[in-house]
């Protein structure tokens, strides 16, 4: 069996525990289905175990990593061995295409994104994170090595905006204090998660942080927790509602 190469993190390797600390948050979700519009048939790409896939509306799904098309649930279609820049499709064959906290994952980012525009007749929804926009998360005082790298990864909004429509819109994505989407900035309130190896190991941004390092970010987050360092500078944090961070939805339109 030929294995699908999907892009800069092994996750036939490094993908287990997506589908429990990875799950849909409902509001995140409900910003991306309104983002789809009146589409019927819908393209998920870069799919994972699911996460954001609408319900209510006939969908497709690509995703190169067995591993994480084995996480998929039941009800969920099967996803499609296939990688984000070579889409076997036929140009405009979905009303719409979305693509979920995967964009900085692929090998072409540039080809992949042209690809997601090839095959929707109506509008590309990228959920993604902006690089310029990293350092507003306090965890870049503990783990400077995660956010050099993620900056590293993410392609410019810039970018991807001109990639994926004629005319894109890009919108600040605010983060629930109880965000279910166990990504890096969903934990702003509850930092105590970092210190958990099953939550980190969900995160790809720690696979291009060195053991030293991440040894030394958790010690050190873990040192102020117990000393209470911590609460001193970001009490305010654990009650606060949202978090307007990194997190962005860009809807582009032909």
């Amino acid at each position: 069996m030929i294995r699908t190469v999907g892009g800069d993190f092994d996750y036939e390797t490094n993908g287990r525990g997506y589908a429990v600390q990875r799950r849909s948050d409902p509001r995140i979700a409900a910003l991306i289905h309104a983002a789809l519009g009146e589409a019927r048939t819908v393209l998920n790409v870069g799919a994972g175990a699911g996460s954001y896939e609408p319900a209510d509306r006939y969908v497709v799904a690509v995703e190169p990593s067995a591993r994480m098309r084995a996480q998929r649930p039941p009800a969920a279609v099967p996803a499609i061995d296939a990688t984000a820049e070579d889409l076997p499709f036929d140009d405009g064959a979905f009303d719409a295409v979305m693509a979920t906290v995967t964009v900085h994952q692929w090998a072409d980012p540039g080809r992949g994104l042209a690809e997601l525009r090839r095959v929707a007749r109506g509008p590309v929804v990228v959920l993604t994170f902006d690089g310029d926009a990293l350092d507003r998360f306090w965890l870049a005082e503990y783990a400077p090595e995660l956010i050099a790298a993620e900056r590293r990864r993410f392609p410019a909004i810039s970018t991807i905006a001109a990639a994926i429509g004629a005319s894109t819109d890009v919108v600040e994505v605010p983060i629930p204090i109880d965000c279910t989407d166990g990504f890096t900035e969903a934990f702003y309130a509850r930092p105590e998660q970092f210190l958990d190896s099953r939550v980190r190991a969900a995160q790809s941004a720690w696979g291009f942080v060195d053991d030293t390092a991440t040894d030394r970010a958790v010690g050190r987050l873990r040192a102020d927790l117990d000393s209470g360092a911590w609460d001193n500078r970001y009490q305010h944090l654990r009650n606060q509602p949202q978090f307007t961070g990194s997190l962005r939805l860009l809807v582009g339109t032909p």
